[in-house]
């Protein structure tokens, strides 16, 4: 008789992890990749980063710490609102995680319970959708567009609450992955708002803050004292393998988010967590590499265009430009697997953001080398003028 198995893992594939294991392939087999799929910085941690480990791993006893972490990065990470947004924030309220992926887990699990609708904007995230659906929540997607800068807005939840009920919460992400794009302090205010009077929970994503070009990025707690915000040390601190993130919690959430911390993961790393504190020191590093990012957007922005590839969301902020190329094709999977095999470039299909209008879609990152990303776009523009 065969034995059961469960239900939960029958949720979609997260694509660009496929991609990343057929680039990864290509290259143990000798051949050349370029890899603009990931979304990962090709940084390392900074050097005080670093130095913070090996004097952890020397000097600490290193053992399991707190659920929500030690009380040093917690307070470090209170201090970061204040000197980075105006916001008061008392350190009780963070929660060290095991990366913004655990602090997802542990949000949705604490906030929302099964049969629960979440709305989020499609094109988003995909672990987004995919965590809701294991956890037996109903993923609600908002198709935005250009009009609203794929990024939710009060008529796109008013639309879904009309059309199939109540909703629970919103995800929100600004910047934005895959299109990375902000909401404005306006903006931000509006959505908070609507979700207030309508009771429906915020969960704001902002682990791209601290790479933007131009206007910083708006906290979702400068206008919703009682919304879930997800950050994580991936990102601007340049730290994705560390596995550390964390969240801001209202008042009621703290022992749910507390309890479950406990027995799904009893804490989070404690060499990085000891690490992580030194990370708030390193700004003028880790902003030497958001000018390199921008470099690479100021390059791809001016390449692809001409090449054929000027169908872009706009920017503003992560490392990401989000492609239409429905005038090239209507099978996104496809087309990134033959950029792969016949230029070694290996990019992101849309579907993987956006299941309904995604095979007319893809991301490219432009996270790593300058070098690399330059020599990139110079292959994708020879090859689409091939292709002609």
């Amino acid at each position: 008789m065969a034995l059961k198995v469960g239900t939960r893992g029958r949720i979609a594939p997260f694509i660009v992890m496929d991609v990343l294991r057929a680039a990864n392939e290509r290259q143990a087999a000798g051949a050349e990749v370029l890899h603009l799929e990931i979304g990962q910085p090709g940084t390392p941690a900074p050097a005080a980063v670093r130095a913070a480990a090996k004097r952890a791993i020397d000097e600490e006893a290193i053992g399991y710490t707190d659920a929500f972490g030690l009380p040093a990065l917690r307070a470090r990470i209170a201090r970061h609102y204040e000197a980075s947004y105006g916001v008061a924030l008392d350190p009780a309220r963070v929660a060290v995680t095991p990366g913004s992926s655990g602090g997802f887990l542990l949000a949705f699990l604490a906030a929302f319970d099964p049969g629960d609708r979440v709305a989020l904007a499609a094109p988003g995230y995909p672990a987004y959708r995919n965590i809701l659906g294991a956890l037996g929540l109903e993923p609600v997607l908002l198709e935005s567009g250009p009009a609203e800068r794929y990024q939710p807005t009060p008529d796109l939840l008013e639309q879904a609450r009309r059309e199939g009920g109540a909703l629970a919460g919103v995800i929100v992400a600004s910047p934005s992955n895959p299109t990375g794009t902000m909401l404005g302090d306006a903006e931000m205010a509006a959505l908070t708002g609507y979700c207030r009077e309508a009771g429906i929970r915020v969960v704001s994503d902002e682990i791209y803050h601290g790479i933007a070009y131009g206007t910083p990025a708006v906290t979702a707690l400068a206008h919703d004292a009682d919304a879930i915000v997800v950050n994580s040390f991936s990102k601007y601190f340049s730290m994705t393998g560390w596995r550390l993130g964390w969240l801001v919690l209202p008042e009621e959430l703290l022992r749910p988010v507390e309890c479950l911390a406990q027995n799904l993961f009893i804490s989070a790393q404690a060499v990085s967590q000891h690490a992580g504190i030194a990370a708030f020191d390193c700004a003028d590093e880790l902003d030497r590499y958001v000018a390199a990012y921008a470099r690479n957007r100021e390059l791809l922005l001016e390449r692809l265009p001409a090449a054929g590839l000027d169908r872009l969301a706009p920017p503003d902020g992560a490392f990401y430009l989000y492609a239409e190329v429905g005038h090239l094709t209507d099978d996104s999977r496809a087309f990134c697997r033959r950029i792969l095999e016949e230029t070694g470039v290996a990019l992101t299909p849309g579907v993987d953001f956006d299941p309904a209008r995604g095979q007319r879609t893809l991301r490219l990152s432009f996270a790593g080398p300058e070098a690399e990303v330059a020599l990139a776009a110079e292959r994708l523009a020879d090859w689409l003028a091939r292709r002609g």
